[in-house]
């Protein structure tokens, strides 16, 4: 009997730790939201930008909080919303303010309001409880509000388009490469999977796709997609790289179930974030 019941355990338990049917529905799901916003409804995409990042806001108030360092998250969700929103609204609509302008003083003001909401709780963890809310707002709103920038700027959906397609290149072609031919670890105390050869995948494919893109949708010179490919391929990476130490601080595996088959929100956007500033940069000055 106790055979039997491991064996069908077993038999029920992905190889990979991993519910691969819920992985594939979730993954199908978010790539159909991405690409039905991105082409054809923008406040859709920024709306969706947004929550993902007060998801992501609230995972690492939870993961944070293991060791004992406790953000502001309630303020913090607030004023991502409203950086977001606001960014892209003044991107796209005659509010009469610059977005850079606005996100500089919503910025400030989240910072205020975050250190203020820890006040009434005392001096004892003060310190370590408004760094938690300081990282959160540098890690999320303030590396996430260059979507919304990107997204309101001249051909704003092909922007963002070729800066997606670059990150998953980068993902899919070190991943690719890695498998096939990773023998040399990257960094091993940080992820072990990560190896050199996979890196350098990472670097052409998202390059030759960079090109693609950036020629094909924007009309760019050739060195400028190769620019932004590689520029993508390195940030992103770090990207992995950070979460990850993150994670193995706080000692668990995802950030969090929200995600089914693919963990938490932060597991998806640790890469676009880190090189959404990068992209933002990159394609306005060559653009």
């Amino acid at each position: 009997m106790g055979t039997s019941q491991n064996k069908a355990t077993a038999t029920r338990t992905p190889r990979a730790g991993r519910d691969l049917p819920a992985a594939i529905i979730t993954g199908l799901v978010l790539c159909g939201a991405v690409i039905g916003t991105v082409g054809w409804w923008h406040w859709g995409f920024v709306l969706l930008m947004a929550l993902a990042l007060v998801a992501g806001a609230i995972e690492l108030h939870r993961a944070m909080a293991r060791l004992g360092m406790n953000s502001a998250v309630v303020p913090i969700c607030v004023g991502t919303v409203v950086m977001v929103i606001g960014a892209y609204a003044a991107s796209t609509m005659n509010l009469h303010i610059l977005p850079n302008t606005f996100l500089v003083a919503t910025l400030g003001a989240t910072t205020v309001a975050a250190m203020a909401w820890r006040l009434p709780r005392g001096s004892q963890g003060f310190v370590k409880d408004v760094a938690a809310s300081l990282f959160t707002i540098a890690y999320l709103p303030l590396l996430g509000c260059f979507v919304p920038l990107m997204m309101g700027d001249d051909g704003g959906s092909r922007r963002i388009a070729t800066w997606i397609l670059c990150i998953v290149a980068s993902d899919t072609g070190g991943y690719a490469v890695g498998v096939l031919f990773g023998k040399h670890k990257m960094a091993p105390r940080i992820s072990p999977k990560k190896s050199w050869e996979g890196f350098a995948g990472s670097v052409i494919t998202a390059a030759l796709v960079g090109w693609a893109c950036l020629g094909g949708l924007l009309s760019a010179p050739v060195w400028a997609g190769l620019l932004l490919g590689v520029v993508l391929a390195f940030t992103g990476t770090a990207g992995d790289f950070v979460e990850s130490m993150i994670k193995r601080d706080a000692g668990i595996k995802d950030m969090s179930n929200f995600l089914p088959g693919h963990g938490g929100i932060m597991d998806r956007l640790d890469s676009v974030l880190f090189s959404a500033p990068f992209a933002w940069l990159v394609m306005s000055l060559v653009l």
